[in-house]
């Protein structure tokens, strides 16, 4: 064991850590949980405990540092390489699943794998799966739909971290998947086989083992318990069923010490399997458990931070802490900023982030957040119009989004017949069209339409039923199982030209909307966040002057500055809130804070306690995201038309007091 004098330098650790901090760093419990308020230093506060076992002579190699990201882990043994010395090298550091391979690759023949396991990424799960549909699901009613591979392997990781049935998943995540229970449930079996043949893995299954591992071969769970003197654990809120289980694992013996960091109120992945249970439960799993608590917040202004305390205190789950300001009081309050709608919203917030940065501030200081994606829809478009430069973190740019380009190909090909790329993306939208079907269809598309148009010289094609399936040998065939979905289609195409009025762009949406709306029940797992996009691209072009010249905004604002936008861009930020945790800027906007859209109106109608109270932790995160500004705001309607939606304020706002901050006006 290294002494103290071997290290290359020891950090005064009273001098450089607030009191609340160095207790946590010098703990001597075996078990302790450090709940770290936002802003209060948790990376340093973990870094420093690191280093303070170092110090205190454990080899680094006794040490496991278990974090959520590589990134994470890299950046911590820097630091403790800094801090200490070349001692942190030797430290077992990573993600879980980059511990848990490092773990297999010495034992997995235990659990029957042969040497040199592979280990498949992504785009290896998909073709397997996809190939396994195309196996099983030809045994179906080839007319009904069934779900793509992605839709399946997103189940199916949900399912297995979670430590859930395959029945109980698609109960509570996907009921309308139910039907297809039991071909799932062949397909997955199938999945699972395959790999072990090809003697490989998933991410999903290195967590798998490794807890196979450890609960199933007591030798294995030995060699690490006795390995590790001190296992440490970043971001213990968003844990899942799975890692929390091998955590359990690794220190349930006698003498293996356990730390682990975070912070109930930021607990806001849920959705994909987290759970805020392990932190709530800690000291009942961990008896004589030590809690810390990290109250001082070095990012905000006094004034944000009241807001911020006031807006967890909601929560009656929760440990209660107050965050304390280290810097001084600010110029002004909040402001709470209720638009007429979502167009002025959005109007708002790229003047006022026209101001700010007149004024001196980095577009890279500033940054949109919003509970949605397709909230962002409106200041994009405005933040295009202005010519500000923004970055979309939360995803793709809207316009660039593979849902809207489905439902936009509908419109160009109602514009333009002739438009081969829209006809091409619908057809890859029907069962069992491939490449080589949609060419044939193409080409016969083709074919009708220049009998009519030459029939019909100058007119739009109306009836698309009655050209495209006409008789006599003639129309457009396509394969048995889309046959439904093409006629569909076909009738849909029809309706958005009726003859004795001009649909508008909005109305056209909503059409095509019924159309699609099974389909992307089966096409994409996220598909009723994807319907709300749907909705809310209807309500903001609702404005537009026709067809084409909604076509024409959609082209200019899917293009405008995306050559001028780099990684290195002074760009203003918009995000997710669940994107933007652990980031933070000096000036930060929170829109459509309306109730029903934050909090999300399927939180409001399940009456579900817990699931308002994460929706509340997530407005929290938002808020303390904001160093010097924050804007709240939200539109009293979303739409300008006979399809607007009124909308009061949140109840996150309309709870505050009324002194933390000012009314603004947009």
């Amino acid at each position: 064991m290294p002494s103290r004098s071997a290290l290359s330098s020891v950090p005064d650790f009273a001098a450089e850590l607030n009191e609340q901090q160095l207790a946590a760093v010098t703990s001597d419990a075996r078990f302790s949980l450090v709940i770290a308020g936002a802003g209060s230093g948790k990376t340093r506060t973990l870094t420093y405990r690191v280093a303070w076992l170092l110090s205190q002579g454990v080899p680094g190699w006794r040490v496991l540092l278990l974090t959520f990201t590589n990134k994470a882990a890299r950046e911590m043994l820097e630091r403790v390489h800094n801090l200490i010395g070349a001692e942190a090298g030797e430290i077992w550091g990573g993600t879980f699943h980059s511990i848990a391979n490092r773990i297999l690759r010495r034992h997995a023949e235990l659990l029957g794998y042969r040497p040199g396991f592979s280990i498949m990424d992504t785009d290896d799960q998909k073709a397997l799966v996809r190939s396994l549909v195309k196996k099983h699901v030809g045994k179906l009613n080839k007319t009904l739909a069934f779900p793509k591979g992605d839709v399946l392997l997103n189940l199916h990781s949900l399912a297995v971290n979670t430590m859930r049935s395959l029945h109980q998943t698609l109960s509570e995540e996907a009921p309308h998947l139910l039907k297809h229970e039991e071909t799932i449930s062949r397909i997955l079996e199938d999945y699972t086989a395959r790999k072990r043949d090809a003697n490989a893995m998933d991410f999903d299954d290195l967590l798998v083992n490794t807890l196979k591992l450890l609960q199933e071969h007591a030798a294995v769970q030995e060699l690490y318990r006795e390995r590790f003197l001190h296992v440490l654990v970043d971001e213990y809120q968003d844990t899942n069923a799975l890692q929390d289980s091998i955590i359990k694992q690794l220190c349930g013996g006698t003498r293996t010490g356990l730390m682990a960091v975070g912070d109930d109120a930021q607990s806001i992945y849920s959705w994909r399997g987290a759970q805020v249970e392990h932190i709530f439960e800690f000291s009942a799993h961990f008896p004589g458990a030590v809690i810390y608590k990290i109250e001082t917040n070095y990012r905000s202004v006094p004034a944000i931070l009241d807001i911020s305390n006031a807006a967890i205190a909601r929560n009656e789950r929760r440990y209660v802490k107050n965050l304390r300001p280290s810097r001084p009081a600010g110029k002004s309050l909040p402001l709470i900023i209720p638009a007429p709608d979502n167009r002025i919203e959005a109007q708002f917030v790229a003047h006022t982030i026209e101001q700010l940065i007149d004024g001196g501030m980095n577009g890279s200081d500033i940054a949109v957040l919003y509970r949605a994606h397709f909230h962002c829809l409106d200041v994009q478009m405005e933040l295009t119009r202005r010519h500000i430069p923004f970055r979309v973190t939360s995803g793709l740019r809207f316009f660039e989004q593979a849902h809207v380009k489905d439902i936009i190909a509908y419109l160009r090909l109602l514009s333009n017949p002739h438009d081969e790329m829209a006809f091409r993306r619908i057809a890859a939208m029907l069962p069992r069209v491939g490449e080589a079907g949609a060419n044939k269809m193409w080409q016969a598309w083709l074919h009708e339409l220049e009998i009519y148009e030459n029939g019909h010289p100058g007119e739009p094609l109306r009836d698309y039923t009655g050209v495209m399936t006409r008789g006599g040998g003639g129309g457009v065939k396509v394969p048995a199982a889309a046959q439904v979905d093409w006629l569909s289609f076909l009738a849909t195409m029809t309706s958005l030209r009726p003859a004795d009025h001009e649909l508008t762009p909005a109305e056209m949406i909503t059409r095509v909307l019924q159309d699609v709306e099974s389909s992307f029940s089966t096409r994409y797992e996220n598909y009723e966040e994807r319907l709300e996009d749907i909705e809310q691209l209807s309500r903001s072009m609702s404005d537009a002057d026709g067809l084409d010249d909604f076509l024409t905004q959609v082209a200019l604002l899917s293009e405008a500055d995306r050559d001028e936008v780099t990684e290195s861009s002074d760009c203003v930020t918009l995000s997710t809130i669940h994107q933007a945790k652990g980031l933070e800027w000096k000036a930060v906007f929170i829109i459509f804070l309306g109730e029903g859209m934050f909090p999300h109106y399927r939180t409001i109608q399940s009456g579900d306690s817990r699931e308002m109270e994460e929706e509340n932790r997530l407005f929290y995160v938002a808020v303390t995201r904001a160093q010097d500004l924050l804007f709240l705001s939200y539109p009293r309607y979303n739409g300008h038309s006979t399809d607007s939606h009124f909308s009061p304020p949140s109840q996150f706002l309309t709870s505050l007091p009324p002194e933390l901050y000012e009314l603004g006006e947009a």
